[in-house]
């Protein structure tokens, strides 16, 4: 069972930080980040626009009716570093090849903590390991009753801020 992320105070809010040891290369977890095929599968409203430096992600609402919402890349080092704006914050993928595999580290840096912040955090614990089961060849769809414990520890980490 993969940790609750640890939550950070930073000037200007806080940052919640995951971590995946992946036994997966670099590139492959790279890929998985970046593709729009295996997006599709861990993260399925997620979609690359123009990758690179002034490029953008995008993100679909699945309602049929909403445009694509354009998020900004505002770090971006190809094969290492994806970071692009999520609503009010960003969000920040670090991959990084280690003897074991690859570790994976994602920071969503949120500026106002908010009644939806737990919900956002659960979102992002399950898509990783849902990224990590793809990553495995083990692809599953996602686990509401999964999402609800999450949010469960999250609201309680809420509660001590």
């Amino acid at each position: 069972m993969a940790p609750l992320a640890v939550i950070i105070q930073t000037d200007q809010g806080y940052a919640a930080r995951f971590e995946r040891l992946l036994p997966q290369k670099a590139g492959q977890v790279w890929a998985a980040l970046t593709e729009d095929a295996a997006l599709a599968v861990w993260m399925p409203n997620l979609k690359t626009g123009e990758l690179g430096s002034g490029g953008s992600m995008l993100f679909d609402m699945k309602d049929g009716t909403s445009p694509l919402i354009e998020m900004p890349i505002t770090d971006f080092v190809q094969g290492e570093v994806l970071e692009f704006e999520w609503g009010a914050g960003r969000v920040r993928f670090h991959v990084q090849p280690v003897a074991e595999g690859t570790r994976l580290e994602l920071l969503e840096y949120v500026g106002e903590w908010t009644a939806h912040t737990p919900k956002d955090l659960a979102g992002w614990h399950v898509c990783l390991d849902l990224l990590a089961s793809q990553l495995a060849d083990e692809p599953r769809v996602f686990p509401q009753e999964e999402w609800a414990q999450w949010y469960e520890e999250y609201q309680a980490i809420s509660k001590g801020l």
